[in-house]
C-alpha cells in the first residue's frame, strides 16, 4: 500500500493509512502469487466485508508483507473502492 501511494497508482486511497480501519486498499493479488502472499488475517477479512467486488484472493495492500521473495508480485486494482 505504501508503495502505490508514493508510486501514485490510481484506485489506491488507503485513507486510513495503512492501520487495516478501512479497505480503501483492496486489490485483487495474480493467482500466481496467492499461495505465496497467504490468507489474510481475521482483522483484515472482517474489514474485506466492506469492499467492493470482494474475489478469492482480494487482499488489502496494507496487510501484505513485502519481502525479498515477493519481487515481482503482481495485484490488480478493482474498478472502484468500497
Amino acid at each position: 500500500m505504501e508503495n502505490a501511494i508514493k508510486n501514485m497508482v490510481q484506485g489506491i486511497e488507503a485513507e486510513c493509512g495503512g492501520a487495516c480501519a478501512c479497505a480503501t486498499c483492496h486489490v485483487y493479488v495474480d493467482d500466481a502469487w496467492a499461495e505465496k502472499i497467504g490468507s489474510a488475517e481475521p482483522m483484515e477479512e472482517d474489514m474485506l466485508d466492506f469492499a467492493y467486488d470482494v474475489k478469492p484472493t482480494s487482499r488489502l495492500s496494507c496487510q501484505i508483507k513485502i519481502s525479498n521473495e515477493l519481487d515481482g508480485l503482481i495485484v490488480h486494482v478493482p474498478e472502484r473502492q468500497a
